[in-house]
C-alpha cells in the first residue's frame, strides 16, 4: 500500500508496537507505531486533515478539569508559603517546648524507674547473670544497683535542659527549614547532634556520685572494664557511669522523638496557633 494511502484509523488499530518497511535501499527498518500515526495524519488530503495540536490542547484541558475535580480541596496553606519568620519561631516554639516537657517527665522521681518502657537495666553483661544471683540470695544487691542507675538517670537529667535550649537559640533558619520538611524525627535528630557529646560529660559525674555507692557496681567496673579492653563487650559498657550515662541520653531523646511524631501526626492538636499554622502546612492540613 502506498504510504499516502494509509489512514490513521489502519495505523491505530495495528496489534504489534512496530511496523516493518523498507528504505529507498530496500533495506528494513522498524518503525514506531506512534510515530507512523503521527506521519500519516499529516499527509492526508486537506478535506480529511486533522488539528493535531488542537487536540492535544482538548485533551490536556479535559485532563486537567478532571484532575481538578478529583483533587480533595486544600484545608491549609502550603509549607512553601510559609514566611521565614513563621518556619524560625514554629521550629524554636516546637524544640523548646518538646525538650522542656521531657525533661520534666524523665527529671524527676520515678521519671525512670516508675516506666516499664523507660527502667534502665542491668548492663547487658550483667542480665545474664541476673537469674543466678537472685537464685543465690543476691536479688537485693541486683535491685539496689537498678534503683541506683535509675536515680541516677532522674538526676542527670534536668542538665540537659540548659544544653537543649541553648542549641535552639543557636538554631539558624537553614536548620529550621531542614528540620520542618525533614523526617519524623529531624529535630530529634538536630538535639542529638548539636548536645549529646556535652551532655554525656555533664550526666557522667552526677551518674557517678550516684552508683559508686552500690558495692556491685565497684565490683561489675572492675571486671566489665577488664572485658572492655579485650573487646568482650562495649566499650560504652565498661563501667556503670558510662552505661547509664548513654541509656539516660538515649532515652531522653526517645521521649523528645516521640513528642515530635506526635507533633507531626497530628499538628492540628498543637499547643499554639503558629505551631498549628507551621506543621500543618508540611502536612497540609
Amino acid at each position: 500500500m502506498p504510504f499516502a494511502e494509509i489512514s490513521a484509523h489502519s495505523i491505530f488499530h495495528v496489534q504489534q508496537p512496530y511496523l516493518r518497511t523498507f528504505t529507498l535501499d530496500g533495506e528494513y527498518i522498524m518503525i514506531n507505531r506512534v510515530t507512523l500515526a503521527i506521519a500519516a495524519l499529516a499527509c492526508c488530503t486537506t478535506a480529511h486533515a486533522f488539528d493535531l495540536e488542537g487536540a492535544l490542547k482538548d485533551t490536556l484541558k479535559k485532563n486537567a478539569a478532571s484532575q481538578s475535580a478529583a483533587a480533595p480541596a486544600s484545608t491549609g496553606q502550603d509549607a512553601g508559603q510559609l514566611k521565614a519568620t513563621e518556619i524560625n519561631s514554629g521550629i524554636k516554639e516546637a524544640l523548646s517546648r518538646g525538650a522542656e516537657a521531657a525533661v520534666s517527665q524523665l527529671g524527676r522521681p520515678d521519671g525512670f524507674m516508675g516506666s516499664d518502657a523507660l527502667r534502665i537495666p542491668l548492663p547487658p553483661s550483667l542480665q545474664k547473670a541476673e537469674k543466678i544471683m537472685r537464685a543465690m540470695g543476691m536479688g537485693k544487691q541486683a535491685d539496689e544497683l537498678i534503683l541506683s542507675m535509675n536515680r541516677a538517670a532522674e538526676a542527670a537529667v534536668p542538665e540537659a535542659k540548659a544544653l537543649l535550649v541553648k542549641s535552639v537559640k543557636e538554631m539558624t533558619l537553614e536548620d529550621a527549614r531542614g528540620i520542618l520538611t525533614g523526617g519524623d524525627t529531624s529535630a530529634t535528630d538536630f538535639f542529638r547532634r548539636k548536645t549529646e557529646a556535652a551532655l554525656t560529660g555533664r550526666f557522667g559525674p552526677i551518674v557517678k556520685r550516684a552508683t559508686d555507692r552500690v558495692g556491685l557496681a565497684q565490683q561489675y567496673d572492675k571486671y566489665a572494664g577488664a572485658a572492655a579492653r579485650f573487646g568482650a563487650i562495649d566499650k560504652n559498657q565498661a563501667t556503670v557511669e558510662q552505661y547509664v550515662t548513654q541509656q539516660a541520653l538515649d532515652r531522653l531523646y526517645k521521649v523528645i522523638g516521640a513528642q515530635e511524631r506526635a507533633l507531626r501526626a497530628h499538628p492540628l492538636q498543637a499547643g499554639s496557633a503558629l505551631l498549628r499554622k507551621v506543621f500543618g502546612a508540611v502536612a497540609g492540613r
